[in-house]
């Protein structure tokens, strides 16, 4: 399946089931009105929105309407969790030869994971707002999955039977804020002001043999002002994969339906695929040159991040986003 959140004024937005070949989609108000409410009831809820996707792929369905990504909200647009990893470690390399730095000796050892807000996620088109270029203005393309409820104590097995959805993300960086953060001891806060989601999210079956170990075995385009910054192949590299992910989060607590886990920006040990986010390139150049040449976002440049099957067609539709100046508050 692939579903979509319609924006409708609320904050939860309107679910609709949306066409293999992403041209045309259905509301889903007769199953069920948001996606949280389906993946809090998945196991009853998922087999009538297959029905409807199933309809609508043959044409039949009778509410059917041209589907427009720019109406999309994220496909859940908030989460009672969200966590992300760094399941691609030789970006973790990379930033410490980068920075003079030795690789920590347990990187291997089990996944590292951070929680990140999930308060409100940015739709495919949404603006990135942002007040300051000097923050060190950063994309980052990943993929994420959405769960339903994981136990406590959950093995990777049986974390994966609790995937029921993925999604690209654009896990947006202030890079220049970071570093600070990191040094407190605690977790990034002012440094990850946000996420935003492709316009659809999908169920694992439409991703065929691409879906396989937990991992998604394409690559991830990204490009930046209309040119190609990268197209690193997705599983190739991957470390740690979605379900032992899900398995290290919930060694302590339970995971609850809705909640979102990204494996981080996508990375290959060869760089001749490019990169999925400008730190990954300075790394590089810091690396090979000795200097940086390349800079962060400055206002009016556009990401966009997007996945193709072995079709050739978009599997997710695609997140594109433009940087804007935000206007800050003052107190008086």
């Amino acid at each position: 399946m692939k579903l979509a959140t319609l924006n409708d004024g609320t904050r939860d937005g309107q679910l609709a089931v949306v066409s293999r070949d992403l041209k045309t989609a259905h509301l889903a108000d007769g199953i069920a009105s948001t996606l949280q409410k389906a993946l809090d009831d998945w196991t009853f809820i998922a087999p009538q929105l297959d029905l409807l996707y199933q309809t609508i792929n043959s044409g039949r369905g009778h509410r059917a309407f041209d589907f427009e990504p720019a109406n999309c909200m994220a496909p859940l647009p908030r989460s009672s969790q969200r966590a992300a990893g760094a399941a691609y470690l030789q970006q973790i390399e990379r930033a410490c030869k980068a920075a003079g730095q030795g690789v920590p000796p347990d990187l291997r050892d089990a996944p590292r994971l951070y929680q990140g807000a999930s308060d409100a996620f940015l739709g495919a088109q949404d603006e990135i707002m942002l007040a300051y270029e000097q923050w060190g203005i950063d994309y980052e393309a990943g993929i994420a999955v959405i769960t339903d409820d994981v136990a406590m104590g959950a093995t990777a097995d049986q974390a994966h039977m609790n995937i029921k959805l993925l999604m690209l993300v654009n896990d947006i960086s202030l890079r220049n804020l970071a570093q600070a953060e990191q040094a407190n001891g605690y977790g990034l806060v002012q440094s990850k002001p946000g996420m935003a989601c492709s316009p659809v999210a999908i169920t694992p079956d439409e991703l065929g043999d691409a879906w396989r170990g937990g991992k998604v075995h394409l690559p991830v385009r990204c490009s930046l002002n209309g040119k190609l910054s990268g197209q690193p192949q997705a599983g190739a590299d991957m470390a740690f994969n979605y379900p032992q992910l899900l398995a290290h989060l919930c060694q302590t607590r339970p995971a609850r339906a809705g909640s979102v886990v990204s494996a981080g920006g996508v990375a290959n040990k060869e760089v001749k695929k490019g990169f999925c986010s400008i730190v990954e390139r300075r790394n590089q150049e810091m690396n090979t040159d000795g200097v940086i040449s390349t800079p962060y976002m400055l206002f009016g440049d556009t990401v966009r991040i997007e996945m193709l099957g072995e079709d050739g067609k978009s599997l997710f539709g695609a997140i594109e986003q433009t940087l804007k100046q935000a206007e800050t508050r003052r107190s008086r």
